[in-house]
């Protein structure tokens, strides 16, 4: 903070066969099947002495037990798979923050953390509860599996029936959920932001009105990425997000800054952008939706193929969404009664924490899930190896993402966000908040990779039920920290939102380590190489040195020159660093 009270001086606004019967139960996770008979074990893919042996997806409906054991030769060829496919999800979601941040840019010019952002921050956040229970993880979780499973069996006749009512069922319930929440929106503002009065919770009702349709489109949009990503389509799906965030940005660069909109009238239209972003964010995937279903059909047909399986899956994910989904809701609830400016500050910090966990944790887990669903038959050596890979991957990117949040956070939240509306209180702000999360940044990163292999084995329970003691944890800590810290102040802007940051950074580190536990219990040995992690921690460290001696040479420039020197001196150094003491981003080493 200190660093960033000095530079605030130059803030500028501007794979064998056997035989034997396994019990059908298809909702069951894998390695609960209990095999009979005697099986005859191949060699491959790093058998132990007295490991279990895997059985292929069809045994569990058709009651034949049929081993499948991988080789060297097709593990090496999954990883890379596997790692093309992260690289091209890495691809879309890149280019989706980098147009989520040039919005957040603009946003923070016209609007600070006056009461509009406030208002903006709490609309959009209570709306989302529908598209974080309906949309991309709970779909990633209930309906990706089965659907790949369906078309590497070749069933694609089932695989479309089982498309069409899922898109069925979605249409209706998101669209009624939608229409009762535009219409309650007074009542929803009530209940989910208790501590806005006046002006500010008339702008928040207003856009809750607005809001909620949006966020229907953007659960059909969601559906539309679990049908690419099961067809290996993935950077479609994940760069359709520049459609929104595009009709974001043109409205503020046309009505805020040509039009010179007043603040009041911007932030409506800034809504009504929104929505006709989430229509074109769906619309652009239809087109590479066309050659992929066959024999879709919208229906609300229940009896579909793999719907009543999906819906079973559906039931757990969703309560463990919904768990994620109230603790977001309390955590603004909270937020809510603290000194103006917390829920815009909160909202800054969060935008920047959650960008690599979308480009690495996120992007890992969402290429692997459907490579992971077909290998489910597959010996559990072999899956772990896969998890374990997945893991070094997020790892390799996530340890100086946290560095450089926790060091030099201050310069990155000045590069993006200081200037207009935003000033260096602001960023001094936003920076303290930013470091609280950024403690559990490894940890949050890794359990979307953990989740991601639950659901792949059709387990979504264990995650749901790991999710529950994350988000109370997570509530009482951070209540009980959030007042303490709102006592401090930087200008007119308190930290009591520190408290929430520390609340999940404490919470996402229990969540990992009992994920890592259930998993491990389930899989056996899973992780990184030895050795690996204690690499990675001294390539941070060179790093580091760098960065500092890059915030020496560049500190006194304005906030973008300054973070650019800085961060690519930490970058440069980190991956000399690594190359110099073999590792390797696709594992190993």
């Amino acid at each position: 903070m200190r660093r960033s009270a000095r530079r605030s001086r130059h803030a500028w606004n501007g794979a064998g066969s056997a035989t034997g019967t396994v019990s059908p139960t298809s909702a069951s996770p894998f390695w609960k099947a209990r095999p009979s008979g005697s099986v005859r074990r191949s060699t491959g893919c790093r058998r132990r002495a007295g490991s279990s042996t895997g059985f292929s997806p069809s045994a569990l409906r058709t009651g034949i037990f049929l081993p499948v054991t991988g080789n060297a030769e097709s593990g090496a060829s999954a990883g890379r798979d596997g790692r093309r496919s992260a690289a091209w999800v890495a691809a879309g979601i890149l280019a989706s923050r980098v147009a989520g941040l040039v919005r957040d840019v603009l946003f923070a010019f016209f609007f600070g953390s006056s009461v509009f952002a406030e208002a903006w921050r709490a609309a959009l956040r209570i709306p989302n509860v529908v598209q974080n229970l309906l949309g991309e993880g709970t779909l990633t979780a209930s309906f990706v599996p089965i659907y790949a499973e369906m078309l590497e069996r070749g069933e694609t006749e089932r695989a479309g029936r089982f498309a069409g009512a899922a898109f069925g069922i979605l249409t209706a319930v998101a669209g009624l959920l939608a229409l009762l929440g535009a219409s309650l929106a007074p009542l929803v503002v009530t209940v989910f932001a208790p501590g806005f009065e006046g002006q500010t919770r008339e702008v928040t009702v207003h856009l809750v009105r607005i809001l909620f349709p949006m966020t229907g489109v953007l659960v059909l949009s969601a559906w539309a990425l679990g049908i690419l990503n099961s067809h290996r389509r993935f950077f479609v799906s994940y760069v359709a997000p520049v459609l929104w965030n595009a009709a974001m940005i043109g409205t503020m660069v046309a009505l805020g800054w040509m039009w010179a909109f007043e603040a009041d009238d911007l932030i409506v239209a800034l809504g009504w952008g929104a929505l006709a972003g989430g229509v074109l964010q769906f619309g652009v995937q239809l087109p590479f939706l066309a050659g992929k279903l066959q024999h879709f059909r919208p229906s609300l047909d229940l009896r579909a193929p793999g719907v009543r399986e999906a819906i079973r899956n559906f039931v757990p994910v969703v309560s463990a969404r919904g768990v994620v989904s109230l603790s977001a809701l309390v955590e603004l609830q909270l937020a809510s009664f603290l000194a103006a400016g917390a829920v815009a500050i909160l909202g800054y910090a969060q935008r920047l924490y959650l960008l690599p966990i979308s480009l690495f944790g996120l992007a890992v887990a969402a290429a692997e899930l459907p490579e992971l669903s077909r290998q489910r038959g597959q010996a559990r050596e072999v899956i772990a190896g896969r998890v374990s890979e997945a893991l070094e991957r997020v790892a390799y990117f996530v340890i100086p993402s946290t560095l450089a949040y926790l060091l030099f956070g201050d310069l990155v939240t000045a590069a993006i966000y200081q200037r207009g509306e935003f000033g260096p209180m602001d960023t001094t702000a936003t920076y303290a908040v930013l470091a609280a999360y950024s403690l559990g940044l490894y940890a949050s990163a890794n359990s979307r990779m953990l989740s991601s292999a639950f659901y792949a084995v059709r387990d979504p329970r264990a995650p749901a039920r790991v999710a529950g003691v994350r988000v109370a944890v997570s509530l009482l800590v951070g209540g009980a920290l959030m007042f303490p810290f709102d006592a401090f102040e930087v200008g007119p802007l308190r930290l009591g939102a520190v408290g929430l940051g520390l609340g999940t950074s404490l919470a996402a580190w229990l969540e990992y380590v009992l994920l890592r536990r259930k998993l491990g219990r389930a899989l056996g040995p899973h992780g990184m190489a030895r050795g690996r992690l204690p690499r990675l921690l001294a390539a941070g460290l060179l790093a580091t040195a760098a960065g500092y001696g890059g915030e020496l040479l560049f500190g006194d420039l304005n906030p973008v020159l300054a973070a650019a020197g800085t961060l690519l001196s930490f970058g440069a150094v980190y991956l000399a660093a690594t190359r110099l003491l073999g590792l390797r981003l696709g594992g190993g080493g």
